[in-house]
């Protein structure tokens, strides 16, 4: 007798506070609003350096009593020729004080019409206090990867979002095993008439992942599980430059031709840098720059996904063996650190157009992808 996986939804216990306030200063960061990062050791004041203006820089500096600084990823200060590690984060000083011309500059690669400073006028150092936990925080924002920070002398009690360093670090694993079954419906899908999908949430209230269950999957047999991470532009709007619609609308046809099983629909757009980040990169391929490059270009690492959410889901279903539908060993790697059986990679390649293939030529030759 088939035994049916786990759909119903789950009570949601109280999110952890550190949870809340690192969902709370994100939110203060992406309208354009300081936040005051904390640890044992001392305290800034921060802003996401993509929405500084003349008026926050100079309220930054009178507010914290100390003058801004740049934290920014090993990625973007060796792409600048700051530094020649392009691993950890570095602390950026200006002689002279930053202007907000500088710090667009050397934060947004697409900020084309800006001239370039005078980088003699840097200081660059690796980090020493809280530049990653900055940097950590703009990125969980879908920001760019640089955060404008100035060291808190003041002794005011300031008015702002406050949050801790560690629970910054901690946030998406923490985010992930919070996960809970808030709903569950039959959806019919064209190729896919047997379908559900389940939502999960984490406790903070942040953006929900999905689960689509074709069929009945049998949870004490491997399941045929794909991992798909959302995209906007590909999976909604049939975008030609990469292949996740053909991969997402062809997992869903085969699940249902071999009679089961389960395709986690990932909040990870972009590789997990976010739809507005992703469409800088096009413009940065357009430029010249490969899928990879134009990542690292931002400040980014090639793939910022993390999967311990997936994982999350499948214990949640009731499964912990899998036939995962991917070309990416990565997953298959990633899965298995995260307390998932994949029991076999089952190949998952579709044909590629005159816009992809260049996209799919470096995710083999760079990414490691098998096709």
């Amino acid at each position: 007798m088939t035994r049916h996986l786990d759909v119903t939804p789950k009570p949601e216990a109280p999110a952890p506070k550190p949870l809340v306030a690192v969902d709370r200063a994100i939110t203060e960061l992406r309208r354009g609003a300081p936040v005051l990062v904390r640890s044992p050791v001392g305290r800034v004041l921060m802003l996401a350096a993509e929405a500084v203006g003349d008026e926050t820089l100079a309220r930054l500096k009178a507010d914290a009593g100390s003058e801004p600084m740049l934290a920014l990823t090993g990625r973007r200060a060796g792409v600048l020729g700051l530094t020649e590690s392009e691993t950890g984060v570095f602390r950026v000083a200006a002689l002279d004080g930053f202007d907000t011309e500088t710090i667009a500059f050397l934060v947004d690669p697409c900020a084309a019409s800006l001239g370039s400073p005078d980088l003699n006028r840097l200081q660059v150092a690796a980090a020493s206090g809280l530049e990653p936990a900055c940097v950590a925080l703009t990125k969980l924002a879908r920001l760019l990867p640089a955060a404008v920070m100035a060291e808190a002398t003041s002794h005011a009690p300031f008015d702002v979002v406050q949050v801790e360093a560690d629970d910054i670090t901690a946030y998406q694993v923490t985010a992930a095993q919070t996960l809970r079954q808030v709903s569950e419906a039959r959806v019919p899908l064209e190729n896919a008439e047997n379908a559900r999908i389940v939502a999960f949430r984490p406790s903070d209230g942040g953006i929900e992942h999905l689960a689509i269950i074709i069929g009945e999957p049998d949870p004490d047999q491997a399941i045929l599980t794909r991992l798909h991470s959302e995209c906007f532009t590909g999976d909604l709007l049939g975008s030609l430059r990469c292949d996740c619609g053909d991969q997402l609308r062809g997992a869903i046809a085969e699940i249902a031709q071999r009679g089961s099983g389960v395709l986690l629909y990932l909040a990870q757009e972009g590789r997990g840098i976010g739809l507005v980040n992703k469409l800088r990169a096009y413009q940065l391929q357009d430029e010249g720059f490969d899928t990879l490059d134009a990542n690292l270009q931002l400040g980014f690492d090639d793939d910022e996904r993390i999967y311990l959410p997936a994982a999350q889901m499948l214990r949640l279903l009731g499964i912990g063996r899998v036939r995962l539908l991917t070309n990416n060993p990565g997953k298959v790697e990633s899965l298995a650190r995260h307390g998932i059986e994949v029991a076999e990679r089952v190949p998952h390649v579709f044909p590629s157009n005159d816009h992809n293939q260049g996209y799919l030529r470096t995710k083999a030759t760079r990414g490691g992808h098998l096709f």
